[in-house]
């Protein structure tokens, strides 16, 4: 009983940490950076890197790292508890099996290996459980599925934009995806406003093709990405007003 518990604390660890990487990239985190700090939240590892700052300067984000972080603690002490009593339970089951009640004894050599191959038999499911759950194929079907539940659910509020890169100051490099609810959409880059609220449009990738330092005529269209540097803040506080003014006029 012990043993499926453990088995079972382990999965749910690994779907948690995905999930918890998933709702860091809907907030706009790249793929790599969220899976890095959901990981990083749920074992509670804390790097003090440039990209925690993307954790901290966010309230959304802050909510999930604060579930991942509760989560990974009770995960960890659950973990330690039903290994601990696998071995125990194994020990206790020897030393039974050891008294002469049937009519036959186990050696002693046996009784005092099943603590050992209870423990190899974790070890077995873990490293089964942790290839299993990197195979590319199966994660990326796992990814899909759990986003599209996240999505549905609403629980986080999705941005449309990526932040790639941190610097000092709060500034950084991030990928803005032109939607057809985009303010931006149809207007050239002087006539965007960009520029006024600290945001420099450095390329626009459109169908594939890379238009590195457009011009101020450039019209922008719709999935065009535009690639960015300024105040990442003013990035989000846009898109939070946009995203709020789309979900009142729906």
């Amino acid at each position: 009983m012990n043993l499926l518990l453990f088995i079972t604390v382990l999965v749910v660890s690994f779907v948690v940490v995905r999930i918890g990487a998933i709702a860091f990239q809907l907030t706009g985190l790249e793929w790599s950076v969220a899976k890095f700090q959901a990981l990083s939240c749920f074992t509670a590892t804390g790097f003090t890197t440039k990209e925690a700052e993307l954790i901290t300067s966010d309230r959304q984000r802050r909510r999930i790292a604060s579930i991942l972080i509760i989560i990974g603690h009770a995960g960890l002490v659950t973990l330690i508890a039903t290994l601990a009593n696998s071995l125990r339970a194994y020990m206790v089951i020897g030393d039974r099996l050891s008294r002469p009640i049937l009519p036959f004894q186990l050696p002693a050599f046996l009784v005092s290996l099943m603590p050992l191959i209870n423990l190899v038999i974790i070890l077995t499911a873990a490293y089964v459980i942790y290839r299993i759950f990197t195979n590319t194929r199966f994660a990326k079907k796992l990814t899909d599925v759990l986003r599209k539940r996240l999505m549905k659910s609403e629980a986080f509020r999705p941005v449309s934009f990526e932040e790639l890169l941190l610097a000092t100051g709060g500034y950084g490099v991030s990928k803005i995806t032109i939607t057809a609810e985009n303010p931006v959409l149809d207007k050239t880059l002087a006539g965007s406003d960009l520029r006024s609220q600290d945001i420099t449009v450095l390329a626009i990738v459109r169908g594939g093709e890379t238009i590195p330092n457009p011009r101020a005529n450039t019209k922008i269209v719709e999935g065009d990405e535009l690639i960015c540097f300024g105040k990442l803040k003013n990035i989000r506080d846009k898109t939070s007003r946009k995203s709020q003014a789309n979900s009142q006029a729906s």
